[in-house]
Order: structure tokens, then C-alpha cells, then sequence
């Protein structure tokens, strides 16, 4: 492979300051939108496995799923439009409000998305746990939708704003550390209301916890000097950049801030600006991570993890334990990979994550295949069902230290101030389009694909990773409005991007 892939961050200007308690503080408060998602992601798969709630909104499945008479193939035991329906709205509710998102996050701010986010998520749990029928449950969800939109759309801009280069990969990881906390803390909630008559209606009215904690902490954030010097608050902004880096000397990195916005003025149409040339890594890497992120498969264990080990054989209990190992190891695999990829960096966690997850989902459809075969009859013991959960787990630990914090992490990194609004949209429109897509056929493709299922996403995975590899430069190290170096030191991307992105950014530099 051609040079250039990985990038020399001395290139690149350093600036003063220090990690400082204050921007610790806020970036943990504001990566608490990650919980919204991960909460959502955690207790949906839950609930449509307990009885009492398929008894009154899908009695249909509880009918198939009892069945003695029938023998329907354990692979297609939860297949209903409806049931998937139910899962899937959400995602495309939050594809819509990621566009909304955008506009809202450039003109009042990524605080103000983050509180909006938190009350459409408060209203939409609320009405999912008080719900009467299913049309309450499809409109909660939608309402969950929005809030899922536009939490994810401003929460990763924000912190990879407030965070020092240094430290920006961690700081920004924090938003996938608050989705896998979220997740095991749904599936524990669901382990613990499994057995109660409506135990699903506190499962799915307790997303109104996170996202009040959300909505009483974004009151308290301060906004990014990016933001306030893009609506024209240059003193605040200069404040602010002084109070989250602990020095009084921030004079370059301001200028370099003001030089940025003041280039994005000139860009009156962000989403026509963002197809020009000079972005196409922008465009390419915001549209292809969301894309290939969903297609590891992960959302396939996370939201029908209890779906899934109770098609496979697992009882009910089993199947809720096991859904909060999994949850167990995504938290402990994060924390692994907010320590490592300011060290290490982003390649090397995508591409060991690529093969151990291809590696892993092979034998867990090798293992699927052994057992139950085509014909979906059969059963794992509970050495066999033990041998599953862990490569369960594998793959679970490798997406969690790679494509699941970086899928976020990168394309709320690379983007300049004047399309950066439009580049996350685009990451959070793209991840929700395919996280929805995925949700709505899943069940139906484990009914037809049987565990040729898991070879389809092994596929897609060995694909992914041939892509990181040869397109990807490293961006460790690198100043968020320096980035427009790291394309022009890339083997593949100086042969795109014009040479005037470097000659411009060369000319701020000296004129500051």
C-alpha cells in the first residue's frame, strides 16, 4: 500500500493548555445524551421478549411463540411487520430530526439541541410507559426518535469542540461509554421487571430518567467557542476557550477558531459547500462509517439480544442474563479503547476490531449452523449455549473498542466549522437510516437467511476493513482546525482534494 496513511501530527500546530476539571465536568454531562440511545438500544429488545406486553400489543407473536402445535422454525418464531415496526420507527423519526438538528445546532447552539433532545426523549418515554394501545407506542417512539436525533447530532460536535486535541478521542468516546452504560443499565432494568405483570411499562417509562438528567445538566453548559464565535459572541467565546483550557494565553488557538468561522461566512449554502471537491473526504468518511457501522451487525445483539437468545434456545431468565453480560463486556471494552486511542490512535483499534469481529461472528454462525441447521430445529446445552455467549461476547468487546466509540468519534472530528453542522448530519441521517433499516428486516432475515445471517455481516466486516485500511489517515494528535492537512499527507486523498485547502489554511496561519 501507497504511503501516507498514517499522519505525522507534528506537522501540525500545538497549542497551550491543560486538561482541566471544568471541561472534564462538562464534557461528562454532556456526553449523558449517549444514555438517551443506549437506554433506547437496551430495553426495547427486553421488552419484546416479556409476555405481558406481546399479550396486549402483539398477541399475535405470543400466540406463534406458544404454539406447541406449530413447527415453525425456530429462526422465524418473532417475525411480525408490526413487532419490528415498533423497534424501527424510532430510527426513522431521529433520521428526520437529524436534519432539523443541524440547522438548530449551527443557529442557537449545540446546547440548545442537546435540551431539545432530552425533552422530546422525556415526553416520548413518558408516553411510552403510560400507553394504551399501539398507536401510543408508535408515537412515543417517534418522540423518542427526535430526541435520539438530535442528542446524537450535537453531542459528539460538542465535545470534540471542548476537548484539547491531546485528549479529544477520549473525551469524545465519552458519548459511547454513555450508550453502553445505558444499554447494560436497560438490560439490568429488564432482568429486574421481567417477572412483574407491568414490568415493561417501568422499563420503557424509566427513559425519562436520563433524559431529565440531560435537560437539568445542559442548562448548566456553557457553549463551545466554536459556536459562540459562529453566532457572533467573540468575548464569550474568548472566556470560555480561556476557562476550558486553565491558561489565559489562548490567543493562537482563538485565532485560528475566528479564522475558521470567518471562512464558514462565506459559505452561505453549508449542504451545497460540502459537496464540493475539497470535502469529498469529509462526505466519503460521514456517509460510509454510519453505513458500514450498522452493517458489523451490532444493532442485531443489542436491541434483540433477549429476542435472540430466546430464538436460539435460551429461557427467559437465560436469555436476560446473558443480555447483560454482553452489556457488561460493551462497558468494560469502551473504557478500553477511551485509554488506548489517544495512544495507539484510530487505525489500529478499526482494523483489530475488524478482524476480531469477523472472526467471532464466523463461529457464531458456524456454531448456529451446527446446530440448528436449516430446518431451525434444535437446541444448544449449557456448555454449548456458554461457548455462544462467549463469542458472543468477543465480537461485542471488539465492535465496543472500535467501530462502535470511532463510528462517532471520527466524523465529529474531521469536518471544518463551516460544514461540520451538515457533516454530522449527514453521520447521524445515514447511521439512523440503516440502524432502521436493520431493525425492520432483521427479524425477517434470520427467518430466510437462517445463520447465513451472521456470514452476511462477517462480509460486510472483512469489507469495512479493507476500506479503513486503505483510506483512513490517522488523526490522533491533530487539531480539529488543522485537519485539513491530514488529507493532503494521505496517499489517496492528495490526489482529491485541490492543493489550495492547504495554501489557505498555510495563509490564516501566517496572517494571524
Amino acid at each position: 500500500m501507497a504511503g501516507g496513511s498514517f499522519v505525522d501530527s507534528g506537522n501540525t500546530k500545538q497549542f497551550d493548555g491543560k486538561v482541566t476539571v471544568f471541561v472534564l465536568v462538562t464534557c461528562f454531562v454532556a456526553a449523558m445524551g449517549g444514555l438517551l440511545f443506549g437506554y433506547d438500544l437496551g430495553i426495547t429488545g427486553g421488552v419484546t421478549s416479556m409476555e405481558p406486553f406481546l399479550v396486549k400489543f402483539f398477541p399475535s407473536v405470543y400466540k406463534q411463540m406458544k404454539d406447541e402445535s406449530s413447527h415453525e422454525s425456530q429462526y422465524c418464531k418473532f417475525d411480525n411487520e408490526l413487532l419490528t415496526l415498533f423497534t424501527s420507527s424510532l430510527y426513522l423519526a431521529a433520521l428526520v430530526a437529524s436534519f432539523f438538528a443541524s440547522t438548530t445546532t449551527r443557529m442557537l447552539g449545540r446546547k440548545t439541541s442537546m435540551f431539545l433532545g432530552g425533552l422530546f426523549f422525556l415526553v416520548g418515554a413518558l408516553l411510552n410507559g403510560f400507553a394504551i394501545n399501539v398507536e401510543m407506542l408508535i408515537i412515543g417512539r417517534l418522540l423518542l426518535g427526535f430526541g435520539v436525533g438530535y442528542c446524537n447530532q450535537s453531542v459528539p460536535v460538542y465535545l470534540s469542540e471542548m476537548a484539547p486535541a491531546k485528549i479529544r478521542g477520549a473525551l469524545n468516546m465519552g458519548f459511547q461509554m454513555m450508550i453502553t452504560i445505558g444499554i447494560l443499565a436497560a438490560n439490568l432494568i429488564n432482568y429486574g421487571t421481567s417477572k412483574l405483570e407491568n414490568g415493561w411499562r417501568i422499563s420503557l417509562g424509566l427513559g425519562a430518567v436520563p433524559a431529565v438528567m440531560l435537560c437539568v445538566g445542559s442548562l448548566f453548559l456553557g457553549d463551545t467557542p466554536n459556536s459562540l464565535i459562529e453566532r457572533g459572541q467573540r468575548e464569550a467565546a474568548k472566556k470560555m476557550l480561556q476557562k476550558i483550557r486553565g491558561v489565559e494565553n489562548v490567543d493562537e488557538e482563538f485565532q485560528d477558531l475566528i479564522d475558521a468561522c470567518e471562512a464558514s461566512k462565506k459559505v452561505e449554502h453549508p449542504w451545497k459547500n460540502i459537496t464540493s471537491p475539497k470535502y469529498k473526504p469529509q462526505v466519503t468518511f460521514c456517509s460510509l462509517i454510519p453505513f458500514f457501522q450498522q452493517l458489523t451487525g451490532i444493532n442485531v445483539i443489542m436491541f434483540y439480544a433477549p429476542v435472540l437468545f430466546k430464538t436460539l434456545g435460551f429461557g427467559d431468565e437465560a436469555s436476560l442474563i446473558s443480555a447483560v453480560i454482553s452489556g457488561g463486556v460493551n462497558v468494560v471494552a469502551t473504557l478500553v479503547s477511551i485509554v488506548s486511542v489517544d495512544k495507539f490512535g484510530r487505525r489500529i483499534l478499526f482494523l483489530e476490531g475488524g478482524v476480531q469481529m469477523f472472526l467471532s461472528q464466523m463461529a457464531v454462525g458456524a456454531m448456529i449452523a451446527w446446530k440448528f441447521g436449516v430446518s431451525g430445529e434444535g437446541s444448544f446445552t449449557k456448555g454449548e449455549a456458554n461457548l455462544l455467549l462467549f463469542f458472543i461476547c468477543t465480537y461485542v468487546a471488539a465492535f465496543a473498542w472500535s467501530w462502535g466509540p470511532l463510528g462517532w468519534l471520527v466524523p465529529s472530528e474531521i469536518c471544518s466549522l463551516e460544514v461540520r453542522s451538515a457533516g454530522q448530519a449527514i453521520n447521524v441521517a445515514v447511521n439512523m437510516l440503516f440502524t432502521f433499516f436493520i431493525a425492520q428486516v432483521f427479524l425477517a432475515m434470520l427467518c430466510h437467511l437462517k445463520f447465513g445471517l451472521f456470514f452476511f455481516f462477517a462480509g460486510f466486516v472483512v469489507v469495512m476493513t479493507i476500506f479503513i485500511a486503505l483510506f483512513l489517515p490517522e488523526t490522533k494528535n491533530v487539531p480539529i482546525e488543522e485537519m485539513s492537512k491530514v488529507w493532503k499527507s494521505h496517499w489517496f486523498w492528495t490526489k482529491v482534494v485541490p492543493d489550495d485547502v492547504t495554501d489557505n489554511s498555510r495563509k490564516a496561519v501566517q496572517e494571524s
